[in-house]
């Protein structure tokens, strides 16, 4: 147990976090609710996303706010028996009524400490690293107390405004090339988002989940950035890395999509037994982490539009489908309203291909748009009475 006056002289230590220069608005920021006693602002991510600057952001906005970075190395083995005087300490040092907790998935049991905060009348809100572990903490503690929300890279419009760019095809390129991760646009270092992956290998889920050796995560990590957009399924990705089981597997791609380094893009169907068997597809959570550690060294300009396609959804909220019969049509992605494909360039001689996936998409059920997103190319074309919208990348991502 950490002793009253050990608790007192790290917390009033600690120094709330920094943005680099230039300091970007997250867009997000505009969308979260006011801190409340009522729900807790719960902030998930990949580390590095910036969730501690927008925390930083947040904590301005609320004059007297109190932070606290559970990863702070003084802090290790701080634990449930430490919460009263925790707590005590918290509220001699907090002038305002707002408690901001960093990286919170480091505290054992923190739902207990959250709820305590909350029962004495604090707003709080909190980040963290690993999306199941939250989800099911705040399940067992806070249920129905709690909002989430998911902290992206920058988006394309706040790479612009990082890199003070104009939107175009020249800065659409850059983005698709370097991501958004603010620590790499400042050092332009590939060894920032190397460290990066290995860092969320060992920490995010080797040391997490226990695992003797963490050779096997770190080759599907890196398989998977490298096949972007490809239907892969659990029993082929045992075979092709010499996992030794099919359930190994199955956690290990777990334990990815927790540290948000990829999603997993389940196929479109009514049918729940069809969308179980069908082998999913995977997204990057960034283009840059995905390029700098991808042994892929072949142009593939359509593969990171259509990951940044993806992106762009997940940060609008929406969690597409992709829908397709193999060896007949395929479409990329598709929503309750949206059915999406994504082309570098559409020529005479893809045309055909791309409407037939939108047009097969649109007659799902539910009533869709078809849309088709491209480098630089903008048009409205009809073809079967289907009337599909082409937009440049750079101007639809641009929200």
């Amino acid at each position: 147990m950490f002793l009253r006056d050990t608790l007192f002289g790290v917390l009033k230590d600690q120094r709330q976090p920094v943005a680099q220069e230039p300091e970007i608005s997250r867009a997000l920021a505009s969308r979260l609710p006011p801190p409340s006693p009522l729900h807790t602002l719960v902030l998930t991510g990949v580390r590095r996303s910036g969730k501690s600057i927008l925390q930083a952001q947040l904590i301005r906005a609320n004059p007297g706010a109190f932070y606290l970075n559970i990863e702070d190395t003084r802090l290790f083995g701080l634990g449930p028996p430490d919460f009263p005087t925790l707590l005590d300490v918290i509220e001699e040092l907090a002038t305002g009524k707002t408690i901001f907790l960093d990286e919170i998935q480091e505290l054992p049991e923190w739902q207990r400490l959250v709820r305590s905060l909350m029962d004495r009348g604090h707003a709080v809100c909190v980040t963290g690293s690993n999306a199941s572990l939250l989800g099911r903490e705040l399940g067992a503690k806070l249920t129905g107390r709690h909002r989430s929300f998911e902290v992206f890279p920058f988006s394309y419009s706040e790479y612009l405004a990082y890199t003070a760019g104009q939107k175009g095809p020249d800065t659409l390129g850059g983005y698709l090339d370097h991501g958004g991760f603010p620590g790499y646009l400042h050092e332009r270092d590939p060894h920032v988002l190397q460290e990066l992956l290995r860092d969320i290998v060992q920490r995010d889920i080797a040391q997490r989940h226990h695992l003797r050796e963490a050779r096997h995560v770190m080759n599907l990590a890196l398989f998977l950035l490298a096949n972007t957009g490809q239907p892969l399924s659990l029993q082929g990705l045992t075979k092709a890395l010499a996992i030794p089981t099919v359930g190994q597997t199955s956690r290990y791609v777990e334990y990815i999509q927790d540290a948000y380094l990829l999603f997993a893009v389940p196929k479109f169907s009514t049918s729940f037994k069809q969308r179980v068997v069908a082998p999913n597809k995977y997204y990057a959570i960034d283009n840059g982490l995905r390029r700098v550690n991808s042994p892929n060294f072949t142009p593939d300009v359509g593969h990171r539009l259509e990951n940044a396609v993806f992106l762009s959804l997940r940060q609008r909220g929406l969690k597409p489908c992709y829908a397709g019969e193999k060896d007949r049509w395929e479409c990329d992605f598709v929503t309750d309203e949206l059915a999406v494909q994504v082309c570098a360039q559409l020529t005479p001689f893809n045309r055909e291909r791309e409407f037939e996936g939108l047009r097969r998409a649109c007659a799902l059920p539910g009533k869709r748009r078809g849309l088709v997103v491209t480098m630089d190319q903008k048009d409205a074309l009809s073809m079967d009475g289907l009337t599909v919208e082409v937009v440049p990348a750079s101007t639809w991502m641009e929200v």
